[in-house]
């Protein structure tokens, strides 16, 4: 089994048929390199994945709903939502940023909700089929999750680039904070979840 800090490779300890499944699930050797303990399978990845991924998608509301930017220049003064910036930058012919940031604000994590919901519906059904394309499914949430972040970067770009003085400024709201951690917590999900479930022939009710 590989460590999960160090990436040692170590000989598992020999189990009894009987200990088998409690030895999968429960495991209890440590790591003869760094000491982390090892794990077999990824302890309780069903439930850890649900509750990230539920815990995300009530975030997710919030962060649609608030702002997550103000400016405030001369007579002016607005504020503007994630969905609010995508219609604003489309009408003011930026429509190639305003994809972008629809991309990574909407298509990214409602992809990431959709994908890692049918995962875990399947696994825990066991569900049997299409075990391919469920683990290429996993490995594009792998591939994607670090692009959600775009919004954020955008903001803090603005945050700290057009700033105007006495003329005004662009101030991050709470909107942005809260999509933060619908990111943090999708890609906590992610790696929560243990792709081998896919291939089990049984749902597992300990995980």
């Amino acid at each position: 089994m590989q460590c999960h800090r160090c990436r040692l490779v170590c000989a598992r300890a020999s189990v009894s048929d009987n200990a088998e499944h409690s030895a999968q699930y429960n495991f209890r050797q440590s790591c003869q390199r760094c000491g982390t303990r090892l794990h077999a399978r990824k302890p309780n990845a069903i439930a850890r994945t649900w509750a990230l991924m539920i815990a995300a998608l009530i975030f997710y509301i919030p962060s649609n709903l608030l702002p997550i930017l103000h400016t405030s220049a001369l007579h002016h003064d607005s504020t503007t939502t994630i969905l609010g910036s995508v219609v604003a930058l489309w009408r003011a012919d930026a429509w190639d940023i305003a994809v972008i940031i629809f991309i990574a604000s909407v298509g990214v994590p409602v992809t990431k909700f959709l994908v890692l919901a049918l995962l875990l519906i399947t696994v825990q059904l066991g569900n049997t089929r299409s075990r391919r394309e469920r683990t290429k499914l996993y490995r594009l949430l792998e591939l994607i999750g670090y692009w959600s972040m775009l919004d954020v970067f955008v903001a803090a770009l603005l945050a700290a680039l057009v700033q105007f003085g006495a003329l005004g400024a662009i101030e991050p709201k709470a909107g942005i904070l809260f999509f933060g951690l619908v990111v943090i917590l999708t890609m906590l999900a992610t790696l929560s979840f243990d792709p081998r479930l896919i291939w089990d022939s049984q749902p597992k009710n300990e995980q």
